[in-house]
């Protein structure tokens, strides 16, 4: 009853904003004017003069909310030097004695602050860097910039962002990028390492000329952005720790080795365990209220030189079986990557035994699993493999994305499972965004307004690819088996789980079909809602959801993913209040 409730609401939802869009392109358009949080003034057009007070903020929101106004392109600058190349500077944070005047001028820029140079910040440093009304800085936590992390996956909604953002650092990319989504990838049958659902990622690419999926070494795409930002924008060392309003209207920066400074925006860019979150909702940083949440799975992780039989023909299989799941994916050059995910509770790799190692707890965890699995792990060192537990972190209509003059991106306000690989795609999605909508504030008082609107495009969004990252864990973990076969007069499998396993097949590859489509359409989130996109999803994922539920009901697979599985916990909230905020 409660997917038929949301699906019903997205539909009605979606079905609004496509109406209202079309009367809004048929009438008239504000090309300025979301409500920020005291108040907001309709300047670009003579009919939209009236001042909105902060009760009638989110009705203001919810008019422009359909179609955000598209920014005019930025004044064209030349571009700084790009001769950083590591986040050691010995540049300091000063206040700008001109900030008082409340006019954005390259005289007196816009001071941003951002916190965290990971995929993100540095993006979103990158897309600020030749504006020359913003004056950008980049504080980093670490003392200095090492080689550090495994590959990381960029789908085509975030490569087609980096294209558009900066041709040379996309073409720095593509020199060190690996592609995945011009090959065979999908799911695996763990058991009889037969294909159970391939994925179709080039269509998708290619019917919008977009790049393909692929991957990227984590070190190599920061290096690439280090290298693109001008001396002294990234300094290393200290942290933010809290922030706090200043007379004037700018923010007190406080960093965790004492020091402070004043901005006139902060971002925070750093990570799951944000502490400028922390600060903004008055919550701990880490453990019980701090919104992130144990997503019940731990990884066991390896990357090694390995001669993949399949090497330059598949990029990436998932093999699939009871309770558990294993990943192998071409990492370029000769790498490659595996990932096994497992069902158990936070904290397993110090409470679980394995007296002979990591390496032999695996082999016996899959023990009876496809060659390749164990191919694999048979020339994996014990020091290549690497555990940690998954978290990750719902965005939350409830709880802010932004505070006045500060402002939250990528896992700081919506860490998601890997499953997808759209951790860092959605960070540069929230970067470009929030570039938009920060480049042609021309008056400090627009800060809210410029901020909120960055909120209001990303949150339904980004909603749902946490959602849908949640989502593959938990059907591939909770609903998917052996599938039940008929195999040379045997009945393989014949079990509950096997059936459905089996009745899922040729469901899912519409489902991937669909999904890519919604990823990569999306990137530009000129609307908060895809109809097309989110209809499908809703209704195909719907399908899933009752086929490993056995029925409409509130028992099996849908009991442990339902609603927050399919839309990512406070999609669903984010929702009803732009419902509720429309009428």
């Amino acid at each position: 009853m409660k997917l038929i409730v949301l699906t019903s609401l997205v539909l009605l939802q979606s079905v609004i904003s496509f109406t209202f869009n079309n009367y809004v392109s048929s009438s008239q358009k504000h090309s300025h004017g979301y409500a920020s949080k005291t108040s907001c003034t309709w300047t670009s057009s003579s009919s939209c003069t009236s001042r909105c007070t902060s009760s009638c903020a989110s009705s203001c929101f919810s008019s422009c909310l359909v179609s955000p106004p598209q920014s005019p392109a930025p004044s064209s600058a030349p571009s700084p030097s790009t001769s950083s190349t590591s986040l050691s500077s010995t540049s300091t944070l000063q206040s700008n004695p001109e900030s008082s005047s409340s006019q954005v001028s390259p005289s007196n820029p816009l001071r941003v602050t951002i916190a965290g140079a990971g995929v993100g910040g540095l993006a979103l440093a990158n897309c600020l860097k030749s504006n020359p009304k913003i004056d950008c800085r980049v504080v980093e936590k670490t003392s200095k910039f090492r080689r550090f992390g495994g590959p990381i996956q960029l789908a085509s909604n975030a490569l087609q962002v980096l294209k558009e953002m900066d041709s040379s650092v996309y073409d720095q990319v593509q020199s060190k990028f690996t592609n995945t989504g011009d090959k065979e990838n999908g799911i695996k049958d763990g058991i009889r390492d037969e294909w159970y659902a391939k994925f179709d990622l080039a269509t998708p690419a290619e019917d919008r000329s977009m790049p393909y999926t692929g991957v990227i070494d984590r070190p190599d795409l920061q290096e690439i952005f280090l290298k693109s930002l001008p001396e002294g924008m990234v300094t290393n060392g200290a942290g933010v720790e809290t922030y706090s309003s200043v007379s004037g209207g700018g923010l007190k920066v406080s960093l965790d080795d004492g020091s402070s400074h004043e901005c006139d925006v902060l971002i925070g860019a750093d990570g799951i365990w944000s502490a400028v979150r922390a600060s903004m909702r008055d919550e701990p940083l880490k453990g019980e209220g701090s919104g992130v949440s144990y997503s019940g799975y731990t990884v066991f992780a390896g990357e090694l030189k390995y001669a993949s039989p399949d090497n330059g023909q598949v990029g990436y299989k998932v093999y699939i079986g009871p309770k558990q799941y294993f990943v192998i994916t071409d990492i370029g050059n000769g790498n490659y990557q595996w990932y096994a995910f497992l069902a158990r509770p936070p904290g397993s790799g110090e409470t679980e035994e394995m007296p002979e190692g990591k390496m032999p707890y695996l082999k016996d965890i899959f023990q009876g699993w496809s060659k390749d699995v164990h191919a694999i792990l048979d020339v994996t060192k014990e020091d290549e493999i690497e555990q940690r537990d998954l978290y990750d972190r719902p965005p939350s209509v409830v709880k802010p994305w932004t505070d006045g003059k500060a402002a939250l991106i990528g896992d700081a306000v919506h860490a998601m499972m890997p499953n997808l690989g759209q951790g860092g795609c959605q960070a540069i999605e929230d970067a470009w965004v929030l570039k938009e909508e920060i480049q042609n504030i021309n008056d400090r008082a627009e800060i809210g307004g410029a901020l909120n609107r960055y909120r209001d495009r990303r949150l339904i969004r980004s909603a749902a690819v946490q959602g849908l990252s949640r989502f593959a864990s938990d059907i591939i973990i909770k609903g998917f088996d052996t599938p039940f076969k008929y195999n040379n007069g045997k009945l393989e499998n014949l079990n509950y789980a096997g059936v459905v396993t089996k009745m899922m097949q040729p469901i899912l590859p519409i489902f991937f079909n669909i999904q890519f489509n919604f990823l990569y359409e999306g990137y530009r989130n000129d609307y908060a809602v895809d109809l097309k996109a989110g209809a499908g999803l809703l209704t195909v994922g719907s399908l899933l959801l009752l086929l490993g539920a056995g029925g409409i009901g509130e028992g099996g697979v849908l009991a442990g993913m339902g609603l927050e599985g399919l839309l990512g916990g406070e999609g669903f909230e984010a929702i009803l209040a732009n419902l509720q905020d429309f009428f």
